[in-house]
């Protein structure tokens, strides 16, 4: 007896709506239960987790700021699964542009002016972009396995950001900490309203990019070919429609949402770069995408859920002592529930050989 998974031949409309909140509802019960195992109390465990961090106008600034690099990075990782193209190397191509785009800074601090700032964010989205297509022209050229060559170029990325800045990058003037120079005021990403202390133009970029890939995925012609492209190659190929193209479009869009998210970080939030500029939204944004079904503007509410984690996440760990890995398992429950609950809409489960094995007992 085998248990197999066998596609429905209708999926239920109402479940395909109602997913993520089923998802999220198991998640808080399944972090009860793990907040109960820890000898924590589970109230409080979620009220620290998403209530608490909703009390105070800082908090709320903060969330936008912790949101807004997972909503860029999930609306370009949505057009690469949309397009059955699978990039789990996002982390590294928001690190790629994040140094990328502090070359400028770092290197001629002497340039200062208006045009500073959007050199910057370009030449991070474009070097977001340039890493992402490593992964493509690999998949093109010798059909390597796309998700194991875009992962391991996280790990790469990472090395090479903590090398420039504990060595050729490194701030002479910095008491030996391994950080770059500080960025001037014109490389600084400016806040939304002058009054407010933390929330930045991130969050607009990543709302800006969500409407405009929520437009192009809907009503252009492009968008119709990543969805045809995904849904049936060999139909994509029958109208025209060239495969080969698409992995790098859909990479290299998807690199460039990274790397923008990358020096944004680094320019509005941290002001530098240091060895370690992602708390990991590279791989929150995977949770983020599929959260939000793959479409961009669910994506934004999505990512404002994930990002409220990681500030009930710094909540719990002050209030109630836990480790920061309880965050990760969190962001992991509701990934596992989400990815559970799409596949029981699409699958039904059947025990295989059952009643082949109660004939054969003459039952």
């Amino acid at each position: 007896m085998r248990i197999e998974l066998v596609k429905r031949p209708q999926q239920s409309a109402l479940f395909s709506a109602l997913s993520p909140f089923i998802a999220l509802a198991l998640t808080l019960v399944a972090g009860a239960v793990m907040f109960s195992l820890l000898g924590k109390s589970p109230v409080d465990g979620i009220y620290y987790y998403f209530i608490d961090p909703l009390r105070e106008q800082w908090s709320l600034e903060a969330l936008t700021v912790k949101a807004a690099p997972l909503i860029l990075i999930a609306v370009g990782l949505a057009v690469c699964y949309s397009s059955n193209n699978w990039n789990i190397g996002a982390e590294g191509q928001f690190v790629i542009g994040g140094i990328t785009g502090s070359i400028l800074p770092v290197l001629v601090p002497q340039f200062q002016g208006p045009l500073l700032l959007p050199l910057m964010l370009v030449m991070g989205a474009i070097g977001g972009a340039l890493y992402a297509a490593i992964p493509a022209l690999l998949k093109t050229r010798f059909n390597t396995n796309e998700i194991l060559t875009s992962l391991m170029l996280v790990y790469v990325a990472q090395l090479f950001l903590d090398w420039l800045v504990r060595g050729a990058w490194r701030d002479p003037g910095g008491n030996n900490f391994p950080r770059t120079v500080t960025f001037g005021p014109d490389a600084v990403l400016p806040k939304i309203l002058p009054s407010q202390d933390t929330a930045n133009l991130g969050i607009v970029f990543a709302l800006l990019a969500a409407v405009i890939v929520w437009f192009l995925m809907g009503r252009t012609l492009k968008g119709f070919e990543v969805r045809v492209l995904g849904a049936s190659p060999r139909a994509g190929r029958f109208a025209g429609f060239s495969a080969s193209k698409m992995v790098f479009f859909a990479f290299m869009l998807s690199g460039a949402l990274a790397g923008l998210a990358g020096i944004s970080e680094v320019s509005g939030a941290i002001g530098y770069l240091q060895p370690t500029i992602s708390p990991g939204y590279g791989f929150t944004a995977i949770i983020v995408a599929f959260l939000g079904r793959l479409n961009p503007l669910g994506i934004i509410a999505a990512g404002l859920i994930l990002g409220l984690t990681y500030l009930g996440g710094e909540a719990a760990q002050i209030s109630l002592g836990l480790s920061d890995k309880v965050v990760r398992v969190f962001q992991g429950l509701l990934l596992f529930f989400v990815l559970g609950c799409d596949t029981l809409i699409h699958y039904r489960v059947r025990l295989a050989g059952f009643g082949a094995s109660k004939a054969a007992r003459g039952v």
